[in-house]
């Protein structure tokens, strides 16, 4: 829940934000009152306010551990202040709210969250509260006990100005850039080189963005009150001689912001620290992006047209950086050579990584706001299939990377035949995609480790973060996170044929496995007393005379075996979570020799409830 404080027209420590349930008017019309004047908040809810109170004493600060906005002047009965305050509420007991400025507090400029319907009531609070003596804020009139931010607009409406360009604002503050088009920085310089950056000064970096708003956002704090000089660095166009230019606390008299103006238009080129972003936290749609060795910024989005870029061994994407919170591996200690089934299995991962970055860039779009599923998942659930996305675009790298290293094929994106999916479509796919991926990285790496040692590393680090992903898409369908203590391994020759046959409807580049085994059917058939799978139906297309079997692959490296007789098996005992079925023709074989005896499959099966 969140709640909305306006300030309009009214010289008080009051604040304008945008929220989901509840809007409150403080102000409005040259009113000195709060609209509504209570709230009922949760654990966790935010709420942006002034000065905080007791019942006792309504119109004097809290005595300690008590949180106040400082003041913020507003001109207009109409339009927000740019300044917000937040706090977050961590518990139910009533919070008492007031107005410092002059007498607004005794005037009945008061606001409660949580208050009692019974005994200490709001209107009880607002009588005390006239009575009360002068109101008075906390002496040094900074802001404590929450967040305040002032918000900039860079480049609004396409015009070279900062919106405001002459800020007011406390220590403590933090001033807040959004980025509009096209291509513009924040930069900090000194009143005297105006177009210079300043040593050790914040600088967020050229932000090349076509939207508005673009969702690019940069953070800087105020420390103290002594000016602080910025413009920007953009020099097609030569933006800050042209006045794009702003002051935080500037004086009125002498080094004014004017001044400083007429001096940047007399500058030379501007100019811009060679790395960014510097001395601020820069965010694009909430994800904070990491300094690189670049002055220019790569704020793309979280897209499926990611997948068809391939950078080049060592190369970061920073917004894939921020959003996966780390990059492409930059000591890989290359061997001497790679043997060719490192070339296929690394071909293969590739493949399958493709496979996963589109199942999973779809449902991050589709999930938030806007989207198809939106407000099926909290935010949070939301960021972290975003994450995921991110993550195994950061894995592709293992495949890409070691193949561009030793000039072979890196593949092209396949065309996909991925049904329409729902939420529920979505959330298995994806899981399905991400144990393949397990279960092959295991199998590589077991079957890699006497040739290509230096590739075990890389492949065997990923798998922690590919089981993270199963258990946050586990919990969403209701299952338990983990299942079982170990992962199942999947021969690549079975990984290929489920892949063909469940998303891919060609691809323009042949892997060694150029011929799926049948598609396999298979469909639950009652629970024991344990909630556990006891049989399944089995179909598939195509005959075969002699016996069938079921192949069970399991954790650990399991494999057992069940007989087929009329389509049906049963489930053998002792398996757990998801385990993968594969139609034999031979019984008691080794995991590395099913691919070899496969009629259909493999198929994916939750043999453990839930």
């Amino acid at each position: 829940m969140k709640i909305i404080f306006s300030s309009l027209a009214v010289a008080a420590a009051l604040l304008c934000v945008q929220a989901a349930h509840f809007d409150v008017n403080v102000g409005k019309n040259n009113q000195l009152k709060f609209e509504p004047e209570t709230l009922i908040a949760n654990r966790g809810d935010t709420n942006h306010s002034v000065t905080q109170s007791s019942f006792d004493s309504p119109c004097s600060p809290l005595a300690s551990g008590g949180f106040f906005s400082a003041f913020v002047p507003s001109t207009s009965d109409s339009e927000c202040a740019k300044t917000i305050f937040t706090i977050t509420v961590n518990e139910t007991k009533p919070i008492w709210i007031f107005c410092g400025q002059g007498n607004h507090c005794q005037q009945g400029m008061l606001h409660s969250i949580n208050p009692p319907s019974s005994g200490n009531t709001f209107d009880a609070f607002r009588e005390k509260a006239k009575g009360a003596g002068p109101s008075s804020s906390p002496p040094d009139g900074l802001p404590v006990g929450g967040k305040r931010i002032s918000r900039v607009d860079v480049g609004l409406n396409g015009a070279l100005t900062f919106t405001p360009n002459d800020i007011k604002e406390p220590p403590r503050t933090f001033v807040e850039f959004s980025f509009n088009p096209r291509n513009h920085s924040v930069t900090q310089s000194s009143f005297d080189k105006p177009c210079e950056p300043s040593a050790n000064g914040f600088s967020s970096g050229l932000i090349p963005t076509a939207l508005s708003p673009s969702g690019v956002t940069f953070s800087i704090l105020v420390n103290d009150s002594k000016p602080i000089w910025f413009y920007c660095a953009q020099t097609t166009g030569t933006h800050c001689q042209k006045g794009m230019v702003g002051a935080i606390n500037a004086p009125a008299q002498g080094n004014t912001l004017q001044a400083f103006t007429d001096l940047a238009s007399k500058a030379p080129p501007s100019t811009l620290p060679p790395m960014a972003p510097l001395g601020g936290v820069l965010r694009a749609n909430s994800t904070i992006l990491p300094m690189v060795n670049s002055a220019v910024v790569n704020v793309s989005a979280l897209t499926p047209e990611m997948i068809a870029y391939v950078p080049k061994p060592g190369d970061n994407d920073q917004y894939m950086m921020g959003k996966a919170g780390g990059g492409a591996i930059t000591n890989w200690n290359f061997g001497t050579n790679i043997s060719d089934a490192a070339v296929e299995h690394l071909q293969l991962i590739q493949f399958l990584d493709n496979i996963l970055l589109k199942v999973l860039f779809e449902g991050y779009e589709s999930l938030q706001a806007g989207g198809k599923w939106a407000n099926i998942y909290p935010e949070t659930i939301v960021e972290t299939i975003g994450t995921m996305a991110a993550q195994a675009w950061v894995h592709r790298g293992t495949a890409t990377d070691s193949l561009q290293h030793f000039s072979k094929t890196v593949l092209k994106e396949c065309a996909y035949a991925i049904p329409a999916l729902d939420i529920d479509a979505f959330l298995s796919t994806a899981l399905t995609v991400l144990l393949l991926e397990i279960g092959l990285i295991i199998d590589a790496t077991a079957l890699l480790a006497p040739s290509d040692p230096w590739l075990v590393p890389a492949l065997a680090t990923s798998l922690g973060a590919k089981s993270r992903m199963t258990a946050v898409i586990n919990m969403m369908q209701n299952h338990m996170a983990a299942a079982a203590p170990r992962e199942v391994s999947i021969p690549a020759e079975l990984v290929y044929s489920y892949a063909m046959q469940h998303y891919v409807s060609s691809c323009p580049d042949k892997l060694a496995w150029d011929k799926p085994v049948a598609k396999l059917d298979i469909k639950g058939q009652g629970l024991d007393q344990a909630q556990r799978l006891m049989g399944v139906d089995v179909q598939w297309e195509g005959k075969h005379d002699g016996d069938l079997f079921l192949a069970w692959l399991g954790a650990w490296g399991e494999v057992k075996f069940s007989s087929i007789a009329d389509g049906k098996s049963s489930v053998p005992d002792g398996l757990y979570g998801h385990v993968w079925a594969i139609v034999t023709s031979k019984k008691d074989v080794k995991a590395s020799e099913i691919a070899g005896a496969a009629i259909a499959g493999p198929e994916m099966i939750w043999v453990t409830q839930p």
